[in-house]
C-alpha cells in the first residue's frame, strides 16, 4: 500500500471523526429547546435527533457538491499536496470544534470546516474560489440567521395572537406535543446540511487522489458512512451547548420552542435544496433570539448572544489559522 493510499484512508477516518464531533457538538441545535421546555427528556430527544439525522443525511448531496468543488478547485491540487490540504483542514476544524464545545459556545462546525479548507489552501499557495465562498458561504452566513430571527419572531407573534384568549395549560400541552415534530424536523435539517459537508470533503480527497472523477456522483459508501457518523455523534449528546441554547439565551416555553425549531428547520431545508452550506447553529440560535424579542428586547440575554456572535465571527479565521499551522507542519514531514 502506497503512502498516498494510506494518507487517503487516514483522511477518510479523520473526516468521519469530524462528522462525529459535528454530531455531538451540534446535537443541541435539534433538541435543546424541546428539552428545556420538558417536551422531551434528554435521552429520548437525542435518540430521535440521531435517527432523524441519519435519515436527513441520506436525502441529498447538493451541499456536499458545494463543499467538495465550490470552495477549492480540485484540478489545481496535486495528489500529495491536495491530501495534505484536506487533512489540515479537517484537523483545524476539529480543533476549533473541541475548543468551542469545551467552553459551551454554539459555533458553526460547517464554517469551521470551510475555514479550515480556506486556511490550508492559502498556506499551500493554492487558489480559493472566492466568488464561490462569497455566494455560497459568506452571503448565506449573514442572511440565514437574519431570516431565522425575523421569521421566528413573526411566527411567534402569529401564535400569540391565535392563543390570546386561551388558558396557558392546554396551550402548553399542545405545543409540547408539537415540539416533538419540530425537533425531529430540526434534526432532519441538521442531517441534510451538516453530514453533507463531510461527504464533500471525502469526495474532494477522492478526486485529488485520482480515485473519483471530477464530475462523478458521490459514492454511496461515502454518503452512508457520513450519515452514520453524524448520527452516532448526535446520540453521544451535547449537554454543554444544550444548556447555552436551551436556557441561557432566553427562558423558553413550548410555543416559543416550537416557533424557533419550525422556522430554523424550514431555513435549513430551503438552503440545502440550493446547495448552500449554512450553519444549523447560526440559524437555530437566531431563531431563538427572534422568538425572545417578541416578548421584549430584555427577554433575550444579549450578553450571551454577543459571546455567541463572537464565536461566529471568529470561526472561519480561527479554524483557517489552525489548519494553516497544521499544513506547514504536515507538509514539512511529507516533503
Amino acid at each position: 500500500m502506497s503512502g498516498a493510499e494510506l494518507g487517503l484512508i487516514l483522511i477518510v477516518v479523520i473526516a468521519l471523526g469530524f462528522d462525529f464531533t459535528n454530531g455531538f457538538h451540534d446535537a443541541a441545535n435539534a433538541v435543546a429547546t424541546a428539552v428545556s421546555t420538558r417536551a422531551l427528556t434528554p435521552r429520548v430527544a437525542l435518540i430521535l435527533a440521531g435517527l432523524a439525522n441519519l435519515v436527513g443525511a441520506l436525502m441529498s448531496t447538493e451541499v456536499a457538491k458545494t463543499v467538495g468543488k465550490g470552495i477549492l478547485d480540485p484540478a489545481e491540487l496535486s495528489s500529495t499536496q491536495g491530501l495534505v490540504v484536506v487533512f489540515s483542514a479537517l484537523v483545524g476544524a476539529i480543533t476549533w470544534n473541541l475548543i468551542t464545545w469545551y467552553f459551551g459556545l454554539p459555533s458553526s462546525s460547517s464554517h469551521a470546516l470551510i475555514g479550515g479548507l480556506i486556511g490550508a489552501a492559502l498556506a499551500a499557495g493554492d487558489s480559493v474560489k472566492w466568488h464561490g465562498v462569497y455566494v455560497k458561504v459568506l452571503r448565506p452566513m449573514v442572511f440565514s440567521p437574519l431570516l431565522g430571527f425575523l421569521l421566528a419572531g413573526l411566527l411567534m407573534l402569529i401564535i400569540l395572537w391565535i392563543v390570546r384568549k386561551k388558558s396557558p395549560r392546554p396551550v402548553n400541552k399542545f405545543f409540547r406535543k408539537a415540539q416533538i415534530v419540530s425537533s425531529i424536523a430540526m434534526a432532519y435539517g441538521h442531517g441534510v446540511q451538516d453530514a453533507q459537508k463531510t461527504m464533500g470533503v471525502i469526495a474532494l480527497a477522492l478526486i485529488v487522489s485520482g480515485n473519483l472523477g471530477a464530475d462523478a456522483e458521490i459514492p454511496l459508501w461515502v454518503v452512508v458512512s457520513a450519515a452514520l457518523a453524524i448520527s452516532l455523534g448526535t446520540l453521544a449528546g451535547g449537554a454543554r451547548i444544550m444548556r447555552t441554547l436551551g436556557r441561557r439565551v432566553i427562558k423558553m416555553d413550548p410555543a416559543a420552542g416550537f416557533a424557533a425549531q419550525t422556522v430554523a428547520s424550514s431555513v435549513l431545508f430551503a438552503t440545502a435544496h440550493y446547495g448552500l452550506p449554512v450553519s444549523t447553529t447560526h440559524v437555530i440560535t437566531s431563531s431563538i433570539m427572534g422568538v425572545g424579542a417578541t416578548r421584549k428586547l430584555s427577554a433575550v440575554r444579549w450578553g450571551v448572544a454577543r459571546t455567541i456572535a463572537m464565536a461566529w465571527v471568529l470561526t472561519i479565521p480561527a479554524a483557517g489559522a489552525m489548519a494553516a499551522l497544521v499544513f506547514f507542519g504536515s507538509n514539512a514531514i511529507v516533503s
